[in-house]
């Protein structure tokens, strides 16, 4: 196990430090006062969409304001900073997503070390990705994007930001499928989002959430989401693995704080998430979206973005992805 991933798995495991009694008092008074939460995303992309819904779900629960900031751009890394700076009290924290795990391998220079700086806090949701296409593409399936695209080598494209998780996506279907689509850089996803509805785009590999709605009104056509198995938001969509076997990808939120936060507050905020994500309400919203709620300790989401760090570091190098 290297450094990292031990020094991650020790952030999550701090609990039993503090006194039981400093433990009690830390979480009774948190918060005392509004708390933002960093999205390194654009508004109406998924991981800004299912931000709100947890800040709501919080500022109802813990009686103070959760705010949420977006600060789009270089792969979410402007957002983690402020965060990785902010004072360690609770009330700034991070909305992570997969893309914090890729930026590990993919910049050579970041001003912090993700998986030293930032201590796991919660899982929120995991999501499919949506290959979809614009409606003026004579294409229904996967198949006939595959056969299009072999046709047509260099003619498609889509848009993501280099390295993170919607141009991996892209790239694995393009290694699998043996197709040449074109990846168009972005630093705001939504805005290739609004390409691909003005018809400047052809193709998408957004996570489900930013594009579903989309799908649902016709505005974009849903060939496949890239889970190993369908999602139950869209039932009739087939997977990827469907017409290239093998093939699975899928993006993940949750939330983190910086790396000195007292035990007792990351517990708490640990518990109203997680009674969030098994609230009824809230659970059928993010199943509408497509998302799988993600239920863990502090603990257990620490491995897991451990994990997701060592996975995707090996796609990164294989791939030879470098930041743009």
């Amino acid at each position: 196990m290297n450094h990292a991933r031990r020094r991650f798995l020790c952030l999550a495991a701090t609990a039993a430090v503090l006194p039981a009694v400093s433990r009690t008092a830390l979480a009774q008074a948190y918060p005392v006062r509004p708390v933002r939460m960093m999205v390194g995303y654009a508004a109406g992309a998924a991981p800004d969409i299912v931000a709100r819904l947890v800040g709501q779900w919080l500022t109802e629960r813990l009686g103070r304001q959760f705010l949420i900031e977006d600060r789009p751009g270089a792969a979410g890394n402007p957002a983690a900073e402020t965060v990785v700076r902010a004072q360690p009290d609770g009330h700034t924290l991070l909305y992570c997503t997969t893309a914090n795990t890729i930026n590990v391998a993919l910049y050579d220079k970041l001003n912090f070390v993700f998986t030293r700086d930032i201590a796991p806090v919660a899982g929120v949701v995991r999501v499919p990705n949506l290959i979809s296409v614009s409606p003026s593409l004579p294409i229904s399936t996967v198949a006939e994007l595959v056969a299009y695209a072999k046709r047509n080598p260099g003619k498609l494209n889509y848009g993501a930001s280099s390295g993170g998780a919607v141009f991996l996506t892209g790239a694995l279907f393009k290694m699998m499928a043996g197709v040449n689509i074109v990846h168009v850089p972005y630093s705001n996803q939504m805005q290739a989002v609004t390409d691909l509805l003005a018809d400047q785009m052809q193709v998408s590999f957004d996570a489900m959430p930013t594009t579903i709605e989309f799908a649902r009104a016709g505005k974009l056509r849903p060939l496949a989401v890239t889970t190993a198995a369908r999602s139950p938001a869209l039932p009739d969509v087939p997977t990827v693995a469907e017409f290239v076997p093998s093939y699975e990808a899928s993006s993940w939120h949750g939330v983190g704080a910086p790396s000195r936060t007292p035990a007792a507050i990351v517990e708490k905020l640990n518990h109203e998430i997680n009674a969030g994500l098994v609230d009824p309400k809230m659970a059928a919203r993010m199943a509408d979206l497509g998302g799988v709620p993600m239920v863990m300790t502090p603990v257990e989401f620490g491995k897991f973005v451990a994990d997701e760090t060592e996975k995707w570091g090996k796609v990164v190098r294989f791939a030879g992805a470098k930041a743009e």
